[in-house]
């Protein structure tokens, strides 16, 4: 890389004949001020470098900055997109971020790096201004773990999370902490884990737990660990276990069981109290045969001929007739005769009453008997 320009030093004024005072540089004047506050942010996997702004009250034009970093004990060399994926020659903004997309790009998080950064105004520059070193594993502040799930179980809740960043196993690894208390009561803390699949048992069913998760983050050949951010507070009900399984389901079906009986009971409390209004309700109203409506619609109608053409003669026929008398002393509580007919099953005795298309035997029979 091109090595920075080296640093001018304004010249000295000649000391004029009959003055004995020197006068000022002579670019004192145009010098830009150098940016100040620096501040790097690394947090998780973010690395960033911001300043405040620098402005020339003579020179409206925008004020454009140069940024450079180096290792221990090498050159500086500016921050373009061949070596570091961003570029921060000439940033118009008060902030490089060189936030790595891959584990392969951004600076070494093993590594000591330092930053510098100076304005620029078309032809007049300032003065560098250098941020402290730092390592990233060392200086970085841990976030909370990510995506957190948890899913209850009997008596139990299972924690599902991921790491606040990636980091390569060769260089350091997440170690995990749960803190956790039932509602209303006292905090517990589980032991580290180093899986991101933490099972919290011995909890009492059907209550509600609420908890937090730390990452601690190691270094795998050093001694040293940066610990992280609580999350957010989290909490769960537990589910039931099978004992409190078994009494529900009884407490169910009991319910079940009750609320039919209540039902049906009165249901059948209503059919008997309105059962002549249920009987009227669902009972169908009397209806008039067909031929009959017909007649009582239009009486010239010969309904009543079809009907006699349409009766088979063998109903109409008798096989005996049969005339009884009683003295005059029992004719008064007994009937004066009595028709018995043997071959249709659906005829009856009649009292009194002769069949139309036997007439004259029946009269002949009557005289007979007289």
């Amino acid at each position: 890389m091109r090595p920075p320009p080296p640093t001018l030093l304004p010249p000295l004024l000649l000391m004029l004949s009959g003055f004995g005072a020197a006068a000022p540089p002579a670019d004192s004047l145009a010098q830009l001020p150098a940016p100040g506050n620096l501040k790097v942010h690394l947090y998780n996997a973010q690395q960033a470098l911001s300043w405040e702004p620098v402005s020339l009250d003579s020179d409206p034009r925008p004020v454009v900055y140069q940024v450079q970093y180096k290792y221990t004990s090498s050159n500086w060399y500016d921050v373009n997109k061949e070596d570091s994926k961003v570029d921060c020659t000439n940033l118009t903004r008060t902030e490089c971020d060189f936030t790595a997309n891959s584990l392969s790009e951004g600076f070494p998080r093993r590594f000591n790096i330092s930053l510098r950064v100076r304005a620029k105004l078309g032809g007049l520059v300032s003065a560098w201004a250098t941020a402290p070193w730092f390592e990233h594993y060392r200086n970085a502040t841990i976030g909370p773990p990510e995506n957190i799930r948890v899913t209850p179980e009997e008596g139990s809740l299972i924690i599902r999370l991921s790491a606040p960043f990636d980091v390569p196993a060769t260089e350091a690894y997440f170690v995990y902490c749960v803190y956790y208390w039932e509602k209303a009561g006292a905090k517990q803390v589980t032991r580290p884990f180093r899986s991101n699949f933490i099972t919290l048992n011995d909890l009492k069913p059907l209550r509600v737990y609420c908890f937090q998760v730390k990452a601690e983050l190691f270094l795998t050949k050093e001694n040293i660990s940066r610990p992280g951010h609580l999350s957010n507070i989290s909490c769960c009900e537990t589910a039931a276990d099978a004992s409190v399984k078994l009494q529900q389901d009884f407490l169910a079906a009991g319910t079940t069981f009750l609320v039919l009986s209540v039902v049906v009971g009165s249901c059948l409390f209503l059919v008997l109290r309105y059962r002549g209004l249920v009987k009227h309700w669902f009972h169908s109203p009397p209806s008039i045969p067909s031929q009959i409506e017909e007649y009582l619609k239009d009486p010239a109608q010969p309904i009543l001929d079809a009907l006699d053409k349409d009766s088979s003669p063998k109903d109409d026929t008798w096989d005996s007739v049969s005339v009884v008398t009683f003295p005059e002393n029992e004719q008064e509580g007994s009937p004066q005769s009595t028709l018995n007919q043997s071959a249709g099953p659906s005829h009856q005795p009649t009292e009194g009453v002769l069949c139309a298309k036997e007439a004259a035997t029946c009269l002949s029979g009557l005289d007979g008997a007289t």
